[in-house]
């Protein structure tokens, strides 16, 4: 059974997240600096883009330049077209050499939630909180959950939060995230001004 992802708002972007795990990575690595219904949505503009298909073996052996020229297109697939292209071949390097071209393998075979953050943590793009909700992500909403994933994710897999795209299902569940989101930006502006 596949789990039907809630993240870019568009079904068809969103059926290729859920059925697609390098549209997921790839998805998880663009969500920084652009709104999340964006970054989820750019795998699937991404496919299309190369001819209907993503490869982590064509990515990763694309001309730099091409790959890049390919972010920019209208409508950019980021907001920073060839630094994403870059970070995003990187990732398909990794998938390419590291696990055969299949980005399932960094966590079906993982044994503990560490070993799982510790992969994903190596990959491009994935800084430790990113690696933790990534981690969360799969163990709340794609059935990942080697011994110890929750620990290795925390806060972000505990049960009942809100904090990350890992607790998206639902227009509801966002704006929750959303809120979450605006309140721990208010505090930290509240203790800079304060300071």
């Amino acid at each position: 059974m596949v789990t039907s992802l809630y993240l870019s708002g568009d079904p068809e972007a969103d059926r290729l997240l859920s059925e697609d795990p390098l549209a997921l990575l790839i998805g998880m690595v663009l969500d920084q600096q652009i709104p999340l219904e964006r970054a989820f949505s750019s795998p699937r503009d991404l496919r299309d883009r190369l001819g209907g298909k993503l490869d982590a073996g064509l990515i990763a052996s694309m001309g730099p330049e091409k790959l890049a020229a390919v972010f920019a297109e209208r409508p950019a697939l980021h907001r920073f077209p060839a630094s994403n292209a870059q970070r995003v071949q990187q990732l398909c390097q990794i998938v390419t050499e590291e696990y055969g071209g299949d980005a399932s393998l960094i966590w079906r075979d993982a044994s503990s939630g560490a070993e799982l953050l510790e992969r994903v943590q190596a990959l491009p793009g994935f800084g430790q909180q990113k690696a933790k909700i990534f981690v969360a992500l799969l163990g709340k909403q794609m059935g990942v959950r080697p011994p110890g994933w929750q620990e290795a994710s925390r806060p972000f897999g505990d049960r009942g939060t809100t904090y990350s795209v890992a607790d998206i299902t639902s227009a509801e569940s966002l704006a929750k995230v959303r809120a979450h989101k605006a309140q721990l930006k208010a505090a930290v502006k509240a203790a800079k001004a304060g300071n």
